[in-house]
């Protein structure tokens, strides 16, 4: 995976069994519910009053807000999302199998991705600020689940362009095209899916160009011009050692 600023969030494995567990499905699933009805990442307290846990309690499963949106994140995405997989070394088959699957999750849990960036985007102005007061959510899991899409393409693509490649499609898949396109221009939920992957197959073409292109190695301009000044030069040189080569014409007198 490639190196990163920050690492995306991760959250500890959930408790699997017991009066532990069942807390923790409370809490996640009214923090789910929450998030699906308001539109915001609700605090801790408020969860744990919703659900009708010790806030003591529901601060020992999640600490703060980047914990428990990290939980929900792993639950709405799940295994469909974050654990993707494909056999296919086709490129462009595998981006297309990758968006055809995930998308319709991403519609699904529309609410919950939403109030993930907005959690995201006050952290970072809070942070800036230095008001932070809470461990930051950093989002990115994307970067490891398009690089499996774009396996086979390692070695085929110079290195240049297969990493402007990767974060180009960073742009196109999650939840930002859902925002643009929905709020700004209207579309649902298919339509959003269908441009997401024109845009896909538009940047994984252009890569594929720009690759074809450094491999064929044109001569740059640069060196065109010195090559062409060369020839004349040679072309001059040739013309004047021809001149002081050609012999004298001696003069006849006119004929009386």
């Amino acid at each position: 995976m490639p190196r990163l600023p920050q690492q995306p969030t991760r959250s500890p494995p959930p408790p699997k069994a017991g009066v532990k567990a069942s807390t923790h499905a409370l809490l996640l699933d009214t923090a789910m519910a929450l998030i699906r009805q308001d539109g915001h990442v609700p605090s801790v307290a408020e969860v744990a009053v919703r659900s009708g846990v010790s806030r003591a309690t529901a601060y020992r499963y999640f600490p703060s807000r980047s914990a428990l949106i990290t939980a929900v994140m792993d639950a709405s995405l799940g295994p469909a999302v974050r654990s993707f997989e494909s056999t296919t070394e086709d490129p462009r088959q595998r981006l297309h199998e990758l968006f055809v699957t995930t998308f319709p999750r991403f519609a699904e849990f529309e609410p919950q991705m939403r109030a993930a960036a907005q959690l995201s985007l006050e952290q970072w102005a809070l942070e800036r600020a230095g008001l932070l007061e809470e461990e930051p959510y950093r989002r990115g899991h994307r970067v490891r689940i398009l690089e499996h899409a774009l396996q086979p393409l390692a070695g085929r693509l110079p290195s240049a362009v297969f990493r402007r490649l990767h974060q180009a499609l960073s742009v196109v898949y999650g939840i930002e095209p859902h925002v643009i396109l929905k709020d700004i221009w209207g579309l649902d939920n298919r339509s959003v899916e269908r441009v997401a992957l024109w845009m896909a197959n538009a940047l994984l073409s252009a890569a594929l160009h720009e690759a074809q292109g450094s491999l064929e190695q044109p001569v740059p301009d640069a060196t065109k011009k010195v090559a062409t000044s060369a020839i004349k030069q040679g072309a001059a040189a040739r013309k004047t050692s021809k001149v002081q080569a050609a012999p004298a014409r001696r003069f006849k007198p006119p004929a009386a």
